[in-house]
């Protein structure tokens, strides 16, 4: 189905009124683009490591809608140079203030990314999208099938890959994993493929409990393997009883190193003595900012690896 597609062209200084604006005339989602950047705050809440270059904020902003062409699209317009006229007369800036017309194609925003994300190898493991067939070359490879949907994590990323290889070294037989920020369930799905007994994984997001909760039952894991929970693990005292402490053989983390720094002794509390705890999301150049962070929550650094522009290291409680 066809949309029509309207773009106000306006300041950022005037679009969250404009917006305010907008919903009150029935408009139900708008697109905002704009080159404000983002401030500290923003950037911890998202956990963003690495930016873009974007151009020097210029002021303008533009702000898009979507409406059916069923709908009474001249009322809606209507009701929106209305609003304009009004913010106007408060004596804020709307800038030019000029609405674009155009179409677009109805899109399933959710499934886009599978044109994307095709089969690839960790080593000897064949990680996958379930709606790709195993080759017959690779009949005996391990065999991870994954669809990250909403959650992040399908393990072509080099700090995933650098998880799957750090968690193959050291798993050990009877081994529980607890997978912090475990997203898609990845990490869970490999360790448990690799011989872990069970695993634990916790995240903030509430799409990753059942992204993980799917990709489990897709890979033919057991629901009494495999437990997700809901929460960030680095100060909610509810969800540190809940994973438990000293548990777990093996802790794993795939997030960033300003994230990682503030968790280390979340995630030593809830080893055994003798545990490992395996960090990445490291970009190269944070390594020693994350391995003194686990030398303060008293573990002692086994080793650091790198892939690419990232670094895992890896620690035990001893």
């Amino acid at each position: 189905m066809k949309w029509n597609k309207y773009t106000l062209t306006t300041t950022s200084e005037a679009e969250d009124l404009i917006s305010s604006m907008m919903m009150d005339a029935g408009i139900e989602g708008i697109e905002i683009e704009d080159k404000v950047p983002l401030s500290d705050g923003d950037k911890a809440q998202m956990f963003v490591d690495i930016l873009p270059d974007v151009p020097v904020d210029d002021g303008v902003a533009r702000i898009s809608f979507y409406l059916e062409p069923d709908q009474d699209n001249a009322a809606v317009l209507a009701a929106v140079y209305q609003g304009l006229d009004e913010i106007r007369g408060w004596g804020v800036d709307v800038g030019a203030g000029t609405i674009e017309a155009s179409q677009t194609e109805d899109k399933d925003w959710i499934n886009n990314w599978k044109e994307y994300f095709h089969q690839f190898y960790v080593d000897d493991i064949l990680i996958k999208p379930s709606w790709e067939e195993v080759k017959p070359e690779d009949q005996d490879k391990l065999l991870i099938q994954i669809d990250p949907g909403t959650a992040f994590g399908t393990g072509m990323h080099e700090t995933t890959q650098l998880c799957i290889r750090q968690i193959r070294k050291y798993m050990a037989e009877g081994t529980k994993l607890l997978d912090i920020g475990t997203g898609s369930g990845i990490l869970s799905v490999a360790a448990l493929k690799l011989g872990a007994e069970s695993a634990v994984g916790t995240d903030l997001d509430p799409c990753a409990v059942t992204a993980a909760e799917e990709n489990m039952e897709v890979n033919g894991i057991a629901p009494d393997r495999y437990t997700v929970m809901l929460g960030n693990l680095i100060d909610d005292r509810e969800l540190q009883e809940k994973v438990g402490y000293g548990k777990y053989e093996m802790v794993a983390a795939n997030i960033l190193a300003e994230v990682l720094v503030p968790l280390a002794p979340a995630a030593a509390a809830a080893l055994k003595d003798g545990g490992v705890c395996i960090t990445s999301g490291i970009l190269s150049g944070k390594e020693e900012l994350v391995a003194q962070a686990l030398k303060d929550a008293g573990l002692r650094i086994l080793e650091i690896a790198h892939q690419g522009e990232w670094a895992a290291v890896t620690a035990r409680k001893d």
